[in-house]
């Protein structure tokens, strides 16, 4: 599998270097992971295996590592659907080769702990997983994680306070359908007092009794505790990309753009409050109210997109050293899409740090879903050696 465009880690101490791994990734920015003789090879990324000609090329990557050596455990993702994982539960079958599945925001959080060298026995890590979109354990889609976590096991600790996405996929092309995820809760309270703002002009325009009733019994409308929709719905809620987006992210590299005309001259964050509970849900409620009332007022949206990115770097940290009260970790391990957003990438890593906790970032491998591969294997492998 080794190439001129193949990353090479070194394995981490303490994993048993006879082993024959291979993980096939997840479905966009797909990529596959090789652990054999002592080494880990990762290829490059190969891009969205629901594109026929990705799919070949991610089908003929793995043929390749097989040639090389068959292996003796593959590992996908926990999604049914990808297509990568359909792909290595044929395998196993064809080759009568065990299969596991790893959850997608852990397998992010493994994969910075392996980039980052640490050893098998490394203390649990805080591990925020910040991305648009992955299977969770509890049948729900995850995408704000905040999870403890080593190479043995994880325990979800927090996340984003759950919302509907409307239409099920159709929200992740038209970001409209996100911001109104977000304000159905108090949509009477919103309609009664910013009827008068350009997004709730917009939204009325909508089947917004037909979209609630969707939401209320649960059709196509799955719940999601995504950062990636989040910033959907406020780059919506400021006029950007609001009807339809033509690739992913873009809703969200625009708010990111906006706001770093003025992100450092305004830092003041908007309101949010943590949700305690078993696992403890950040709640954006009070931002959404506040955003409307400077959208109403006139403010300037790239102040507003400023701030919307101070409160994430805020509650983030603040979440954080709650949790250090009561769990005793002293490193952070940063993953997942959502952080190649480079205001938030910077500026909470240097929260963290001015707070004393360790932080981890991506060194060899990307940070969204290509680096999935290395966090799936190098689990296996800890799993089962």
């Amino acid at each position: 599998m080794s190439s001129p465009r193949t990353i090479s880690v070194t394995l981490p101490e303490g994993f048993a270097s006879n082993a024959n791994v291979l993980a096939l990734g997840g479905e966009l920015k797909s990529s596959i992971c090789r652990i054999a003789n002592g080494k880990i090879w990762i290829s490059e990324v190969m891009g969205d295996l629901e594109q026929e000609l990705v799919y070949r090329h991610f089908t003929a990557q793995v043929d390749a590592a097989f040639s090389d050596s068959s292996p003796n455990l593959l590992v996908i993702d926990k999604h049914p659907d990808y297509l990568s994982s359909q792909h290595g539960l044929k395998l196993a079958r064809e080759h009568d080769i065990p299969v596991t599945a790893v959850q997608h925001h852990y397998a992010h959080i493994a994969a910075v702990m392996a980039d980052n060298g640490l050893p098998r026995g490394a203390k649990a890590v805080l591990g925020f997983a910040l991305d648009g979109l992955g299977f969770g354990d509890d049948g729900t889609i995850w995408g704000g994680e905040i999870l403890l976590a080593d190479y043995h096991g994880f325990r979800r600790l927090a996340c984003f306070q759950p919302v509907a996405m409307i239409g099920g996929g159709a929200a992740t092309h038209e970001p409209w359908r996100n911001t109104l995820a977000h304000l159905l809760p108090v949509w009477e309270q919103v309609n009664r007092a910013f009827a008068d703002t350009d997004i709730l002009q917009l939204l009325n325009t909508k089947p917004v009794a037909m979209l609630q009733t969707m939401v209320d019994k649960g059709l196509n409308a799955p719940l999601t505790s995504s950062c990636g929709r989040l910033f959907d719905a406020v780059a919506a809620s400021l006029g950007l990309f609001r009807e339809q987006v033509s690739c992913e992210a873009q809703a969200a590299i625009a708010l990111e753009k906006l706001a770093a005309t003025c992100f450092d001259r305004v830092t003041e964050p908007y309101s949010y409050s943590i949700d305690a509970g078993d696992c403890q849900q950040l709640n954006w409620q009070p931002m959404w109210l506040e955003i409307l009332a400077d959208l109403q007022t006139g403010s300037d949206p790239a102040i507003i997109a400023a701030r919307f990115h101070h409160t994430l770097v805020y509650a983030l940290t603040e979440l954080a050293l709650k949790l250090r009260e009561t769990h005793g970790f002293d490193t952070v391990a940063l993953s997942g899409g959502v952080f190649q957003n480079r205001l938030i990438f910077t500026q909470l890593a240097q929260a963290l740090q001015g707070n004393g906790l360790r932080v981890l970032q991506h060194r060899q491998v990307p940070t969204h879903d290509g680096g999935l591969s290395l966090g799936q294997a190098i689990i296996a492998l800890s799993l089962f050696t």
